[in-house]
């Protein structure tokens, strides 16, 4: 199974493409779309759809999971943060990827066990899961192959094997 692990955000977004092969997670690729704070948003925003069709375009993924908001701390962020979402998911929906969505809590829970861990748990548990010794150093990226890992478990959870 070839998922796209997203964590989006307007300045940032994180991306990996994680693979299985023999039970046996694989980070194909992994990076981040990084927008110019001094564009408008439209741009910002037209520049994550076309990076985004792009990623799709070259590794061709099977399934993408992308984080869910259900709480932000900074008011100010939350509704770029939503813009970028919906550029995304619209997509990811025109490709006919079939989409999953997780929530912090979610991901911590099930990468870690736990669902405050802190970023560094994750990190370590991310690390020791995918048999990289150096992560991308973006959180945002970190968090994206979190998240890719996060479906590809609940997925094959689901489907017995």
């Amino acid at each position: 199974m070839r998922v796209l692990g997203i964590d989006p955000g307007l300045a940032i977004v994180g991306y990996s493409i994680l693979d299985t092969v023999k039970d046996e997670f694989v980070l194909t690729a992994s990076g981040s779309i990084q927008t110019d704070k001094n564009k408008t948003d439209s741009k910002r925003l037209y520049e994550i759809e076309t990076d985004m069709l792009t990623i799709i375009e070259k590794y061709k993924p099977e399934a993408a999971s992308i984080e869910k908001l259900f709480y932000f701390k900074n008011q100010k962020t939350v509704i770029p943060v939503a813009e970028a979402r919906g550029v995304i998911l619209s997509v990811l929906e025109k490709n006919k990827i079939p989409i999953y969505e997780y929530t912090p809590i979610e991901v911590k829970q099930m990468i870690t066990g736990y669902g405050r861990a802190t970023k560094d748990e994750v990190a370590k548990i991310v690390a020791l899961s995918i048999k990289y010794n150096k992560l991308p150093k973006l959180d945002d990226t970190v968090d994206s192959i979190a998240i890719a890992l996060c479906c590809i478990r609940n997925v094959k959870g689901t489907d017995n094997g």
